[in-house]
């Protein structure tokens, strides 16, 4: 029988109001029921958001530190817990132990790093141009808000968004992904064990109805969103018309430039993780591998020789590389986009097809893929196929790498190999991405960092480091006049 897991409202776990249910499965082994979650609808959300709502003034009003506490615990239990749900992480989305542990990791960093941070929610003192008048700024938290993961980091990314929410007094209503549940409901477990009170952390299940009815309830107060830049266009237009905040991390097409002194050992292994690593269902992924023409033919057969080796399984077996797609619409959807790129010219040097075999054939698994004689304009060179599919496009000098990586709509991520420190710099000045690597591929992130891009790729905020701190709260200015008259500011303060 199914194991039926439930919505988290007001400290209780509750059936959705509908009773209605969907399947969350292994994609490395289909046949592989992981369990039955609610479909939430509008009825669920306002639940989830009425309780958020009525416990928003006690928990704002928690001194800050206290709050820390509470996450500083929610990082121990994840530490704890670290293989337990790492194990059930990779058993539900599909990326191999070794990366799932990672995942959780990060969460662990980045609950230690937000704890931290409630001692340090600074404002501002400064001086007045009056007498007898102090000036200062302090810093809020905006109330209850949404939050909407993908299903590709189920543990790290809500902790990027959830933990700073709660460390600024706001409260949460999370609703992660419907490929990935499970992992979800463990993340915030541990919030509930470490002492979140009843109505801060609220989870509803779903899949879009869910989603829209989030965005779209009047009491929430911000909605911050990972996923596809097709879908977060959508929440931005919705939050602009509501005056809602809204943070928006969104899809990524990263270029890594590799110049003709770059030392290739270092780009190769660099290429394979950046590239193939989540089977490349990364926004931060490798996806166009922009090499100098001097050693673009060494690179790209020591490239394929090594991707050959990459053993593709079930994510918890030992050995294994790379793990499935998440589900039979990413895989027909990465095999659409190598029939794209074999129509537009692009010569398949390596993979292009699902993998089978023992072990396999009950999953979503698909061979490493490299094309190269790609062109700029090429759809597989500007889309994001979300999936292990790199295209290798052709330079002859720094600044048409520069060109090439800049011309696509996303802007994410980016890297460049050179032993030359000031190639170095100029790429680091001149390429239009949030991000930046020297010497090193296209994805990871430190909690203490922010992580976000331009473009399509976001809406100008950040997630992580210190800015994510201050879209979770509002400014707010403070005078303090003791002279004993009226100072009418600018009125006396002007010069003739």
């Amino acid at each position: 029988m199914a194991t039926i897991f439930h919505n988290y409202i007001n400290g209780e776990w509750v059936e959705s109001a509908s009773g209605r249910t969907f399947e969350d499965r292994n994609p490395a082994r289909w046949s592989d029921l992981i369990g039955l979650f609610p479909r939430s609808a509008a009825e669920d959300v306002d639940r989830a958001v009425a309780a958020a709502r009525a416990a928003f003034p006690a928990w704002r009003r928690m001194p800050a530190p206290q709050r820390g506490e509470i996450l500083r615990r929610a990082g121990d239990l994840l530490r704890e817990r670290k293989n337990e749900i790492a194990r059930a992480m990779t058993r539900e989305m599909g990326k191999p132990f070794f990366e799932t542990r990672g995942d959780v990791q990060e969460a662990i960093d980045t609950a230690y790093y937000a704890a931290s941070e409630t001692r340090r929610l600074f404002g501002h003192t400064v001086p007045s141009e009056l007498p007898d008048k102090f000036n200062m700024t302090i810093r809020q938290p905006l109330g209850v808000v949404g939050v909407i993961t993908a299903w590709n980091f189920p543990v790290a990314v809500p902790s990027w968004k959830i933990f700073p929410a709660l460390a600024c007094g706001n409260t949460v209503v999370f609703k992660p992904s419907e490929d990935a549940p499970h992992s979800g409901m463990l993340f915030v477990q541990t919030l509930i064990d470490a002492g979140v009170p009843p109505g801060v952390i609220n989870l509803v299940h779903g899949d879009a109805e869910a989603g829209a009815a989030l965005v779209e309830h009047p009491d929430v107060n911000a909605i911050s969103f990972t996923g596809s830049s097709e879908v977060g266009s959508r929440i931005g237009g919705i939050c602009g018309r509501l005056h809602k905040r809204c943070s928006l991390e969104m899809g990524g097409k990263n270029p890594l430039i590799v110049m003709e002194d770059a030392e290739l050992d270092l780009v190769v292994n660099g290429v394979l993780w950046g590239a193939f690593g989540t089977t490349g269902q990364r926004c931060t992924a490798t996806s166009r591998l922009i090499l100098h023409e001097a050693v673009h033919d060494e690179v790209v057969e020591r490239l394929c020789e090594e991707a050959r080796r990459l053993r593709l399984g079930d994510g918890n077996e030992e050995g294994t590389d790379m793990g499935p797609l998440i589900n039979q619409a990413a895989l027909e959807k990465v095999q659409r986009y190598v029939e794209i790129g074999l129509k537009e010219g692009a010569r398949l040097v390596l993979g292009g097809k699902r993998a089978t075999g023992p072990g396999l054939d009950d999953g979503f698994f698909f061979e490493p893929t490299i094309f190269v004689d790609v062109r700029p304009e090429m759809r597989i060179a500007q889309e994001e196929i979300f999936g292990p599919v790199l295209s290798v496009l052709k330079v002859g000098s720094l600044e048409e790498a520069i060109e090439v990586a800049n011309s696509v709509r996303y802007g994410l991520s980016s890297s460049i190999y050179t032993r030359d420190i000031g190639r170095a710099f100029r790429a680091i000045q001149e390429l239009e991405a949030g991000i930046v690597y020297v010497n090193a591929p296209t994805i990871g992130a430190e909690a203490h960092l922010p992580f976000g891009g331009v473009k399509q790729t976001g809406n100008g905020h950040r997630e992580g480091g210190w800015e994510v701190f201050d879209f979770y709260t509002e400014t707010k200015t403070i005078y303090i006049d003791y002279s004993g008259r009226l100072q009418r500011a600018q009125i006396d303060t002007a010069q003739d």
